[in-house]
């Protein structure tokens, strides 16, 4: 079924094409998580066509975010992600196959912790490099500054009344 372009799909379009890459991320598993809870409402409306479908989007999107690992960033760390999206994903097809909720559970619940993990590494990021900013803008400041010889002698002047 094609979706029509709308406000939505423009909306979510510019989103994406403006968000920064740890954004993205967070869409992710944002995305992942919708279809997965998605997937329980229709297992439990015993909609298994729409339960299916929900669970293989949330698969591809695991499965995404496990391609855009990059190990030689943090090998460790990816190694660990590595496996933990690889037993998300293999939970999902579990749940797929035999129509196991706890399966999606499990998968949902991971992930959920998974995006708040990454949720406050970025609100993190972001003070760090407002923090940076801000004392590059000090650091802009004080070097348009005139500059004083300093071989020459100094006076200092009192503001006191």
């Amino acid at each position: 079924m094609q979706r029509t372009p709308g406000a939505s799909g423009e909306y979510l379009r510019n989103a994406v094409m403006t968000a920064t890459p740890e954004q993205l991320h967070l869409m992710l598993y944002d995305g992942a998580i919708r279809f997965i809870t998605q997937a329980k409402d229709a297992l439990a409306a015993k909609n298994l066509e729409a339960c299916c479908e929900k669970l293989i989007r949330a698969q591809r999107i695991v499965l995404e975010m496990q391609r855009g690992l990059r190990p030689e960033h943090n090998p460790e760390l990816c190694r660990n992600l590595e496996g933990l999206y690889t037993f998300v994903y293999n939970r999902l097809v579990d749940a797929n196959i035999s129509h196991d909720a706890g399966a999606m559970q499990e998968a949902l619940q991971i992930l959920e912790h998974q995006r708040e993990t990454w949720r406050m590494l970025i609100e993190r990021v972001q003070a760090a490099r407002e923090k940076e900013g801000g004392e590059a803008q000090a650091n802009q400041a004080s070097n348009a500054a005139p500059r004083t010889d300093d071989s020459l002698p100094r006076a200092s002047i009192s503001l006191q009344c």
